[in-house]
């Protein structure tokens, strides 16, 4: 039952993100603009070239602030991969328990024991 519940999670975690995929393309050329508006803004000495790196700024930072669906995306993203860890993890507490090899050696450290 645990195992469903982690798929069903997982499918709507994957049907978020791919229905915020734009946003997110959007809120990661957004963020590039930005940080290199920032860039040019650190780098250049003249006023005027500082007065439109921080105009150019501005803009970038408006049209991140526009993609606010996007952190919808990423936190989609952030429970798939959660998801996708603890199946990963119940999988492998799964085939230990079924390894018909592990229980031999369990069993035969017993015999020898005694």
């Amino acid at each position: 039952m645990k195992k469903f519940g982690l798929l069903l999670l997982g499918g709507v975690a994957a049907i978020i993100l791919l229905a915020n995929v734009g946003p997110l393309v959007g809120l990661v050329i957004s963020l590039a603009i930005m940080y290199y508006a920032f860039k040019g803004f650190m780098k250049t000495n003249s006023t005027v070239s500082k007065v439109f790196w921080a105009i150019f700024g501005l803009i970038a930072f408006a049209a991140t602030a526009s993609n606010v669906p996007a952190i919808v995306a990423v936190v989609a993203a952030y429970v798939l991969y959660i998801v996708y860890k603890k199946l990963k993890q119940t999988d492998e507490v799964m085939v230990e328990k079924n390894d018909p090899f592990t229980n031999f050696e369990k069993e035969w450290a017993k015999l020898n024991r005694n």
